[in-house]
């Protein structure tokens, strides 16, 4: 449990590495950048490493319910990733809508996962996004709301969040985690 633990540690304070030493971040340049993504890339390997060793009590168990309701959510997190890259309609009424996004997909695998394994990485990423929320919304209390985009981007979104949640669903099956029950 302790390399899920790190690896959560560490991609928290990559992520809030820009906002809490400024500074010190501005300093490093594009070298900083670099230096981010190999620590969210160990951090990530971290987590994954983890979860797949830890063991830890079950509090409940899958259900068709939860699964559809999951499944459900998974469609909304993946279509919101997908609205903040196109700036659909949706992607202007949402300040984050990336961050909403991990905090939908979070709250989907807490759900079909009762297990303190999952409490831990599952809920260790939704307080990030919400800590991350605020660390943004503090460092910059004015949004500018995107451009309306064109109506094609909005249909090559849900497009898009369709085919990525069908690769999504096909891996999970793929690696032993059936995805529709």
């Amino acid at each position: 449990m302790i390399w899920l633990v790190l690896g959560l540690a560490l991609w928290t304070a990559a992520h809030l590495f820009k906002r809490l030493a400024p500074d010190l971040r501005a300093g490093m340049g594009n070298a900083g950048r670099g230096l981010v993504t190999v620590l969210l890339l160990l951090s990530i390997w971290l987590m994954v490493k983890g979860y797949g060793q830890a063991d830890g009590p079950y509090f409940w168990g899958r259900n068709a319910a939860l699964v559809g309701i999951n499944n459900l959510l998974m469609l909304v997190s993946v279509y919101l990733f997908a609205a903040a890259g196109a700036k659909t309609a949706l992607a202007r009424r949402i300040r984050h809508p990336m961050l909403t996004a991990v905090k939908v997909w979070a709250t989907a695998h807490i759900l079909v996962n009762g297990d303190l394994p999952s409490f831990i990485l599952f809920g260790g990423l939704l307080a990030w996004a919400v800590v991350e929320v605020i660390v943004l919304n503090r460092a910059e209390p004015e949004w500018t709301r995107p451009e309306p985009a064109p109506r094609d981007k909005e249909i090559k979104a849900v497009i898009i969040t369709l085919v990525i949640y069908g690769v999504i669903a096909g891996i999970h099956t793929w690696l032993g985690y059936p995805v529709f029950g």
